[in-house]
C-alpha cells in the first residue's frame, strides 16, 4: 500500500511540497482552513522586486495543482499533529506515514501600538490594507480624495520589545520600499516618506530597487521612528520623529500614515509543539533540528517543516525550501 503524507496549510509553501511529492510518486492530501489555496499571497497585488503580479505566480501553482493527483481538502482546520496523522477541528482523525506543517505566520496586528492610531484615527493604514488598495486599483485617503503627502513606517511588530516581538520580519523594508514606489508613481505629485530604523535590503535586486526609489523616484528616507500619530482638524494625520542622523526632532502632517506590519508566528506552534514534542524558538516560531542540513525537519521522526513556519522568508525562498522538504519525506518513507 502506498504511503500517505498529509501537508498542514495551503499556501505557497504547502501547494509546492504537495507538487513535489506528486511528482515523486508519493501520494499527498494537503489541508487548508480557508476556503481557497494561496495563503497570504491570496491577498497581494505585486511581488518584488520585479513587481510581478501576484496572481501570475498563484494562478501558476493552482495550475499545477490542478494537473496533478494531489488530493486537496479547504474549510479543513488541523487542531493537533502527530508524527502520525492529524486531528482536524470537526474531531475527525486523518492517519498519515509523514507530516509536513507548512501553515506560515500570523500578521502583527497594528492596533496593539495605539500611538500611531490605527483602527482609531482616519487615514491611518498598514501594508495589507494599501496592497489590497492597489489590487481594488485605487488609493485614496477615507474623503477618497488623493494624498500629496505619504509616510510609511518601518518594523511595526518587529524588533519592539514592548510587544514582545524581537525578531526582524525580513521583508518589512523591502515592502515599504516596493510599495512606496507603486504610490509614488500613482502620485507624482506627492511627498513620500520612509521612517526605518535602518534599512535591511538582503536579497538578489533588492539594494538596486532601493536606490532606484531614492534616485529615479526621489523618495525621502528618513532614519528615526515616529513616536505618535494624532488626528488634525482637517483630517490628516500629525506625526512626532526624530531624525536620528541629524539628531532633530521633526514634525509634520501626513494625508496617509502606512504602517508596515511584521509576521508573528502562530498561536497553533505552542499546540502543535505540545501535541508532538516539537521545540519552539523564542520567537515562538518552531524550531527545525538545524539550520543548515535539517533545517526542513523537526526533530521529531515523520514530521517535517517548510516555509515561514519557522522563521520569516520571501516567497522564493519558501517555494525552494518545500522543494527541500519534499525530497527530505520521500527520504524518510524509503527508510520506515
Amino acid at each position: 500500500m502506498a504511503k500517505r503524507v498529509i501537508i498542514v496549510g495551503g499556501g505557497v509553501a504547502g501547494i509546492q511540497t504537495a507538487l513535489t511529492l506528486s511528482r515523486r510518486g508519493v501520494p499527498a492530501l494537503l489541508l487548508e482552513r480557508e476556503s481557497e489555496l494561496g495563503g497570504k499571497l491570496t491577498g497581494w497585488h505585486k511581488l518584488f522586486p520585479s513587481f510581478t503580479p501576484a496572481h501570475e505566480v498563484l494562478d501558476e501553482l493552482r495550475h499545477r495543482l490542478n494537473e496533478s493527483d494531489v488530493e486537496v481538502r479547504t474549510q479543513c482546520e488541523v487542531r493537533h499533529v502527530e508524527r502520525n496523522g492529524v486531528t482536524l477541528a470537526s474531531g475527525e482523525r486523518l492517519a498519515a506515514d509523514a507530516v509536513v506543517v507548512t501553515t506560515g505566520f500570523t500578521l502583527f496586528d497594528a492596533r496593539v501600538k495605539e500611538e500611531y492610531g490605527y483602527g482609531i484615527y482616519d487615514n491611518v493604514y498598514t501594508t495589507v490594507d494599501i496592497e489590497r488598495m492597489l489590487n481594488e486599483g485605487r488609493v485614496a485617503m477615507r474623503d477618497g480624495s488623493a494624498p500629496r503627502r505619504i509616510a510609511f513606517l518601518h518594523c511595526v511588530g518587529s524588533r519592539d520589545e514592548k510587544v514582545c516581538q524581537h525578531h526582524c520580519s525580513k521583508v518589512c523594508c523591502i515592502t515599504g520600499v516596493k510599495q512606496a514606489m507603486e504610490l509614488k508613481t500613482m502620485f507624482p505629485d506627492a511627498d513620500v516618506f520612509n521612517f526605518y530604523m535602518d534599512i535591511r535590503m538582503f536579497g538578489p535586486g533588492y539594494e538596486e530597487m532601493y536606490r532606484d526609489a531614492q534616485q529615479r523616484l526621489n523618495i525621502h528616507f528618513v532614519r528615526g521612528r515616529i513616536s505618535e500619530a494624532s488626528p488634525t482638524l482637517e483630517g490628516r494625520v500629525q506625526i512626532k520623529a526624530e531624525d536620528t542622523l541629524t539628531g532633530r526632532p521633526l514634525k509634520m502632517s501626513v494625508d496617509m500614515l502606512i504602517l508596515i506590519i511584521g509576521m508573528r508566528s502562530n498561536a497553533s506552534n505552542a499546540v502543535f509543539a505540545a501535541d508532538a514534542g516539537l521545540q519552539c524558538q523564542p520567537s515562538g516560531f518552531l524550531a527545525p533540528r538545524d539550520q543548515f542540513l535539517h533545517n526542513t525537519e523537526s526533530g521529531v521522526g515523520g514530521i517535517f517543516y517548510a516555509g515561514t513556519v519557522t522563521a520569516p522568508k520571501n516567497i522564493g525562498e519558501s517555494l525552494s525550501e518545500a522543494v527541500v522538504a519534499a525530497d527530505r519525506v520521500v527520504e524518510y518513507l524509503k527508510r520506515v
